[in-house]
């Protein structure tokens, strides 16, 4: 070996003594105070680490573990634990003066719970950066009173985030492989960030943008702007809809947040499959699309819907309105329009909305309109509104054979194998005790004109008083299988009446001599 390798040799030989052999004579546990005391100022909830050892290889200390308490109003357990924490510190200066500088901190498998208030207003981590909710006597924060800790890189590894409301029924939900990557990380300046996590019941969930400063009143309220991306979301359990609206499906959504602090604005496109509407429905039998934008008052819980184009083929319906979160269930105020709806297109879309139709039937062309408006809150929704479908036919539904009788009274011929509908229209109802249509016209050419009114209860169980050609009808048994029967009492009722009107072809009425008894006015 020649001289100046066997220099190398030497000199790597002794930095490899000194990486083992320093750690022995700093004692890393000699910084714990002073580490949890920095922690705690920048954090405003007081912090604990456990035993601390030094790696030069690894480039700082470690703590077996940490836990950062949680907001007193909301709970006496740590909102924060994790496993294990890295603290990435400058060497120099720790060696030669014992002195810690932190310019990077990592928590490995932390366990994250975050609460909302039972009110909506705050969540338990919007104290954090406020020194006022500690009991540590520590160095005061900045004039401004917003701590000037300052971190190089803040990272989150393979952590658990459980989100839950005070007072709330529901079940928590929870987001496993949290990670969290933030980059210049301070209270007073913007930073850069990205997470990843995979959400409820399976996808994925990824945010990157930018956030801060950190506002020292409400964390909640800090500036945001980010792009976010959700692949294979379970909507029932992602908790981004209140589970109380029995909206459920699988989604991909793509779009933006930007948050000023006091007010929130999203918007993007959400792609859904088996996507179902109301809480007894059916999932949709093709992928349904919105597209939205969203402003939401962070304070007030409040927020409107400025944009919402539902697309499925090539039907297009607008829905707009309000709505109020800062209670345990959501309250809305919606309106949905649509004109001119290609019915092939929203065919496959019946069973999301619970709309059942006869066992083996299927409607086919023409076209919908409907004008809804929906209210109250998310587990008592209550729609009213209009329908119309014309020009369409109830595929494989004979309604012939269902209304052979009728059709015999009337002198109607019976229909064919399939319904055609020349014109539908109703004013509906449809409210947890079940929906109620009023003002029903049919018009199906083979009968005529049928009119009406009646219920579906939530059973699907029908209830309606029909007129075809003035001849009362029942019908009942279920929306799948509809039971059409003359209304014998409705009959005699209307024959009674034509015999006591007359005969409108002239001819004398039958009853008339005991009717013009009572009209002789009596004798003088």
């Amino acid at each position: 070996m020649n001289r100046p390798l066997k220099i190398v040799a030497i000199v790597i030989g002794a930095l490899l003594v000194i990486v083992i052999v320093i750690p022995f004579f700093i004692d890393a546990n000699a910084f714990r105070p002073k580490l949890e005391t920095e922690m705690t100022d920048a954090l405003g909830h007081q912090v604990k680490v456990g035993n601390l050892s030094l790696s030069l290889l690894m480039g700082g200390v470690t703590a077996d573990n940490i836990s950062i308490a949680d907001d007193p109003a909301f709970s006496k357990t740590p909102f924060v634990q994790a496993k294990s924490l890295k603290v990435g510190v400058e060497l120099i200066p720790l060696i030669f003066s014992k002195q810690l500088h932190v310019t990077e901190l990592t928590l490995n498998q932390p366990e994250i719970s975050l609460v909302h208030s039972q009110d909506g207003e705050k969540w338990n981590f919007s104290s954090l950066g406020n020194n006022s909710t500690t009991q540590a006597k520590t160095a005061s924060p900045s004039s401004s009173g917003t701590p000037n800790l300052s971190v190089g890189e803040l990272k989150v590894r393979d952590g658990r985030l459980t989100i839950s409301r005070a007072g709330s029924t529901q079940q928590p939900r929870v987001y496993d492989k949290v990670d969290i990557d933030v980059t210049k990380f301070s209270f007073t300046n913007s930073f850069p960030f990205k997470m990843t996590a995979s959400l409820p019941a399976g996808g994925s969930l990824k945010l990157e943008g930018n956030a801060g400063p950190i506002d020292p009143n409400n964390a909640a309220h800090t500036p945001l702007q980010a792009k976010v991306t959700v692949k294979q979301m379970n909507l029932a359990a992602s908790g981004f809809i209140d589970p109380a609206a029995g909206i459920s499906g699988i989604a991909d959504f793509d779009g933006t947040v930007a948050s000023d602090g006091h007010e929130a604005k999203t918007s993007g496109t959400l792609k859904g499959e088996k996507l179902q509407v109301v809480q007894k429905g059916a999932p949709a039998g093709r992928p349904v699309q919105l597209q939205y934008s969203v402003a939401h008052d962070l304070v007030k819980q409040t927020g409107r819907l400025t944009q919402g184009e539902i697309t499925m083929g090539k039907a297009v319906a607008h829905l707009t309105g309000t709505y109020d979160a800062h209670a345990t269930t959501t309250t809305v105020n919606l309106k949905l329009e649509g004109q001119g709806l290609p019915v092939d297109d929203l065919e496959a879309m019946l069973p999301a909305v619970g709309v059942i139709l006869p066992s083996g039937s299927q409607l086919k062309g023409g076209t919908l309109a409907v004008s809804f408006s929906t209210t109250g809150p998310m587990d008592k929704l209550v729609t009213t509104g209009t329908v119309r479908l014309e020009n369409s036919a109830l595929a494989g539904f004979n309604l012939g054979s269902k209304l052979s009788a009728i059709s015999a009274l009337s002198g109607k011929a019976p229909a064919q194998k399939d319904t055609t509908i020349q014109n539908f229209s109703a004013n509906v109802r449809v409210a947890p005790e079940g929906t109620r249509a009023d003002n029903i016209s049919l018009i199906v050419p083979t009968l005529g004109n049928a009119t009406g009114a009646g219920t579906v209860s939530p059973s699907n169980a029908l209830d309606f008083k029909m007129k075809a050609e003035n001849i009362p009808f029942l019908i009942q048994g279920t929306t799948s299988d509809p039971k059409f029967v003359p209304d014998v009492k409705g009959i005699a009722g209307s024959l009674m009446q034509n015999a006591l009107s007359g005969n409108k072809n002239g001819q004398k009425n039958p009853l008339g001599g005991v009717t013009d008894m009572f009209k002789k006015k009596p004798p003088k």
